[in-house]
């Protein structure tokens, strides 16, 4: 498959503006990223690649911070190679170690989570993912039955069992992603997880005690009526994959006029994530 490259160089573009730039490109088609000197290289299958699109989104994205692209079409390479050399180990509120195989592991971490670093969403990396393990870190999950919507390499489901979770089902409408979940749970050594292609369909007919959705603002909005009627009452619904301010004051309006109490919020740059219970 052929790819081209594009590079946004700005001078101006804070860590946080370069976060929302990609996150608004992944939506639209480009799979891998590389950090360069004022800015970053994004990649994308050629066939893929529509100028229109990118200079509508670059109008409604840039505002406050002046950028530049450049494209070009590149030779076929091992892209899944070229991402895991961006790839570094994180640390979650330091407790929960998240590394790949080609990593030195580190013993006296109370949870270290092995995670094959395909070109995938859910890596921990990113502000909204840390934020979920967090979550998962400070709450109870002793005995709970959990699911993991649009759950990416799995890395929720795997802490969660981690945590003492009876079972998880993790889903997610990229086969990529299913693959990767059952090679995960496999290299962490966690047998209670499912992985399923799909989406919110495959929640009707089940219960949960625990519901963790790290998608995007409209997916959520457009899923919550489900998350509720598959939450026990009392159970957790914790979101992530939105900003600050407007769009949280959207998701607590639909939350709680589908059955759930806002508990609280947490924030890292301008991303979002937060904590309601089931009434």
């Amino acid at each position: 498959m052929k790819y081209s490259s594009v590079t946004f160089t700005s001078p101006t573009m804070e860590d946080w503006q370069r976060d929302l730039l990609i996150d608004s490109l992944g939506a639209v088609g480009y799979d891998t990223f590389e950090y360069v000197e004022q800015g970053f290289i994004a990649y994308i299958p050629t066939a893929n690649l529509d100028l229109q699109a990118l200079e509508t989104l670059l109008l409604r994205e840039t505002e406050g911070f002046d950028i530049s692209y450049m494209i070009q079409e590149i030779e076929d390479q091992n892209w899944n190679e070229l991402w895991e050399s961006n790839f570094q180990p994180i640390t979650v509120d330091d407790r929960c170690y998240v590394r790949a195989t080609f990593h030195e592991p580190k013993p006296s971490m109370p949870y270290e989570i092995i995670i094959d670093p395909k070109m995938s969403f859910g890596t921990g990396h990113h502000q909204t993912t840390s934020m979920m393990l967090s979550y998962i870190l400070e709450n109870d999950f002793k005995g709970k039955e959990v699911l993991d919507m649009g759950c990416g390499t799995g890395i929720l489901a795997i802490l969660a069992v981690m945590r003492g979770a009876k079972h998880a089902l993790a889903v997610d409408y990229d086969e990529v992603c299913v693959d990767s979940v059952n090679e995960n749970k496999i290299r962490n050594n966690i047998g209670s997880i499912d992985a399923e292609l799909g989406s919110e369909e495959r929640m009707k007919g089940k219960v949960f005690d625990v519901i963790l959705a790290n998608i995007n603002r409209n997916i959520l909005m457009e899923q919550l009526e489900q998350y509720s009627l598959s939450t026990k009452s009392g159970g957790e619904l914790y979101i992530s994959g939105f900003y600050d301010g407007e769009d949280l004051e959207m998701l607590i309006e639909r939350a709680q006029s589908v059955g759930f109490d806002y508990q609280h919020k947490k924030m890292q740059d301008r991303w979002c994530a937060a904590k309601f219970v089931r009434k």
